[in-house]
């Protein structure tokens, strides 16, 4: 379980997060959603530490990850997969090697045949099969973030934070990572964060959403809940996104 308590950042004169609270339990598919630069995907990065908050705390499994020591820190990161915005891969190396980089940058005990087996079956798992000497540039944008996903599933995480996945994404191919992202979440019996803008996305995916409003949770419940509200802040941002 992932608990949020009181979270607030400032970037200068920008409040971003102003007091968040948000508990996302085990084994569920959450979505945050919210308008552009309302601070969603600074928020996912403070779940793992990659930013410190000014204030607040987040406990994953009653561990506050801002006062654990270094080493226990990065035992709590080995639990999570990260699906950075447009995959983040790196051009230079192959589909292979950008997949089991997270194994061996995390000093997993693997020999280099298991490391391959594993890479396989990753591939295999996201839809892409035998395509471990192929080169990012010889990839479409979708078949990028399944690249991305499998890299984010190697280490076989208890969660998995996703950042944007269908950004850049046309309907067709969005529609198919959307579908990834809940079969996944399902057979893997995994917790999935998902930060979106897509409200399609967001039907597809989502058990529980959280909308961010002027630095705070201003609503959490079902894709129904939020497609019937009536509330003018939940209306207009639903308008400006479907």
């Amino acid at each position: 379980m992932i608990n949020i308590v009181g979270i607030k950042k400032r970037f200068e004169q920008n409040a971003v997060l102003n007091g968040i609270d948000l508990t996302i339990n085990d084994g569920e598919s959450h979505v945050i959603i919210g308008k552009s630069g309302c601070g969603k995907s600074v928020l996912l990065k403070i779940i793992i530490a990659l930013i410190k908050p000014d204030a607040g705390k987040v406990l994953i499994e009653n561990e506050n990850i801002f006062e654990v020591p270094e080493n226990r820190l990065y035992e709590i990161r080995r639990k999570f997969g990260f699906l950075f915005q447009n995959a983040a891969l790196f051009d230079s190396m192959t589909v292979e090697e950008n997949i089991k980089l997270p194994l061996v940058e995390n000093g997993f005990n693997f020999t280099e045949k298991e490391i391959k087996q594993k890479v396989a079956e990753m591939l295999e798992l996201v839809g892409l099969p035998d395509t471990e000497q192929l080169k990012p540039s010889e990839l479409s944008g979708g078949m990028q973030k399944r690249v991305g996903l499998a890299r984010a599933l190697i280490t076989r995480p208890k969660y998995i934070l996703y950042d944007e996945p269908t950004t850049g994404l046309d309907p067709i191919m969005s529609d198919s990572i959307d579908a990834l992202i809940k079969d996944l979440n399902d057979r893997l019996d995994v917790t999935s964060v998902v930060v979106t803008h897509d409200m399609f996305s967001v039907k597809n995916v989502a058990e529980k959403i959280s909308m961010i409003h002027e630095g705070k949770i201003y609503f959490t419940g079902t894709f129904n809940e939020i497609i019937s509200s009536q509330d003018p802040v939940i209306q207009k941002f639903i308008n400006r996104t479907t």
